[in-house]
């Protein structure tokens, strides 16, 4: 993401300062991680919140939006770490970086007990980390098996970065096995990217069966879930009318703002590069902002941590 420049309108924008207070007609993602700490326009701390985007049924672009979800947060001043949970390594594509010549991913940390500040990676965005993902993630569920605490080795790894970053975000497969378990157990915040169509439900439905066996079972209760409603096309009928059901069984879960479809999501991933970058003016972007707004306004605001504050 070296090579991602902000004109000086967009870099006043995202700075919330006048274009008249700026010199330069472009300005780089170093550049505004300097100018934010000049300004002094850093948001408070917070305990580290971990936020896992999951979805048992593909296909909902669920990649796209966590990644451009954690960018925003990291362009607004947030010290964000995003862990790629799938081997196929696609959130790590979304960031510009290639996991496939990665030498360590999060398998070394859980398996191995690397200590994860030896697998995170730098994206080119300050703030803005990853662990990233390759093909070696395709056995971590084999190799979790026999290990003790097998469904906490996420959350305890985390532990090691817990004063670094504000947020974690998780991108994980499209399946149910002990990494996903493992993600689910370490999260604050599940997020369910879904598709205004009826395929959604069954997914869903499998997927809440899921988290209460973890509140029963394993006395993990996730602080909030939100439902959120992807590539929406109000033009189709069964998009509208498969929008109404979700409001009508899951209105405590569901979020208000809808991400529209938008091919600038395709176009930006397969650059590797944030939507925000690419278009902010898209209607991606401000719907991601959106979502981002009403979450925030729902977990609520940070609790400022005088150690991390001096940090």
């Amino acid at each position: 993401m070296d090579h991602i420049r902000y004109s000086n309108r967009r870099f006043a924008e995202v700075l919330g300062i006048s274009p008249r207070e700026l010199s330069e007609p472009q300005y780089s993602l170093k550049d505004l991680a300097e100018m934010r700490q000049k300004l002094g326009r850093l948001p408070p701390r917070r305990p580290l919140r971990k936020q896992l985007f999951l979805n048992f049924k593909g296909g909902t672009g669920k990649t796209s939006v966590s990644t451009a979800y954690a960018f925003r947060l990291a362009e607004m001043g947030h010290r964000v770490l995003v862990i790629d949970l799938d081997s196929q390594g696609h959130a790590s594509k979304c960031l510009g970086v290639s996991g496939e010549e990665a030498e360590k991913t999060l398998f070394d940390a859980i398996i191995k007990k690397t200590p994860i500040e030896h697998v995170i990676v730098k994206t080119g965005m300050p703030g803005l980390d990853l662990v990233p993902s390759n093909l070696t993630m395709s056995t971590i569920d084999l190799s979790l098996m026999p290990l003790a605490a097998r469904e906490f080795r996420l959350r305890n790894v985390l532990k090691e970065v817990e004063s670094a970053y504000d947020y974690a975000i998780l991108d994980a497969p499209p399946s149910f096995g002990l990494l996903n378990l493992n993600a689910l157990m370490a999260a604050h915040d599940l997020f369910v990217p879904v598709l205004a169509d009826f395929l959604s439900f069954h997914g869903l439905k499998l997927l809440f069966e899921t988290v209460q066996g973890l509140e029963e079972d394993l006395e993990h209760v996730l602080d909030h879930i939100f439902i959120v409603i992807n590539a929406y096309n109000q033009t189709y009928k069964i998009a509208k009318e498969a929008k109404e059901a979700l409001e009508k069984h899951y209105p405590e879960f569901l979020l208000k703002q809808v991400i529209r479809q938008c091919t600038k999501f395709a176009q930006a991933s397969s650059e590797g590069i944030p939507i925000f970058a690419y278009d902010p003016e898209s209607k991606g972007a401000h719907d991601i902002q959106a979502v981002l707004d009403e979450v925030r306004e729902r977990i609520g605001a940070p609790v400022r941590l005088k150690a991390v504050e001096s940090a």
